[in-house]
């Protein structure tokens, strides 16, 4: 199907209506939906205010209470003031952001990393840990290198980080 004078003049003139797409799709015949907005697109029509009202109708008012917080919560909290555009108008408001909390890393005490061998991929065989190491990208990249079980791609430190036992990832995630 063809765009052809005519049917732009009936695209246009059904558009300035404020009919929807579909429906200009259905009164023009042979052309879908997705055809009409794109023709609307190309010509640079004007949009159209969004069905349900104004802006400002359909938001909600904001809510002037706060949930109850935990008493070290407000040390988290601070204010930023930033600028936002509603229509032709900006707008300064503050806002809250809540900051992170710097955490301490603490090493386990229990972990023995093995010597990886460094190997390349054409190095690995099928007793050697495919554990990668790097970024693929860079000309450092190996793998692991190990000596892995006949069930495993893996060594046993790397397996251990590999397989987690579902109870441990559910924990993981309670406590995150």
């Amino acid at each position: 199907m063809n765009w052809t004078d005519e049917r732009v003049e009936k695209l246009k003139k059904l558009w300035s209506e404020g009919l929807s797409a579909s429906q200009i799709a259905a009164q023009l015949g042979g052309v879908s939906r997705n055809a009409v907005i794109g023709k609307v697109h190309r010509l640079s029509l004007p949009g159209r205010a969004k069905a349900g009202g104004t802006a400002t109708a359909a938001r909600a008012p904001k809510r002037t209470t706060s949930a109850p917080r935990a008493p070290n919560y407000a040390s988290r909290i601070a204010t930023r003031t930033v600028a936002r555009q509603q229509g032709a108008t900006m707008l300064k408001e503050e806002i809250e952001i809540e900051t992170a909390e710097e955490m301490e890393y603490v090493p386990a005490k229990n972990v023995v990393v093995p010597i990886s061998r460094r190997l390349g991929l054409t190095e690995l065989t099928e007793r050697t840990c495919k554990w990668p190491v790097g970024d693929p990208l860079k000309d450092d990249f190996y793998f692991c290198g190990c000596d892995s079980s006949d069930s495993s791609p893996y060594c046993s430190y790397h397996q251990r980080l590999a397989y987690q036992p579902v109870s441990e990832r559910r924990k993981a995630v309670r406590v995150a």
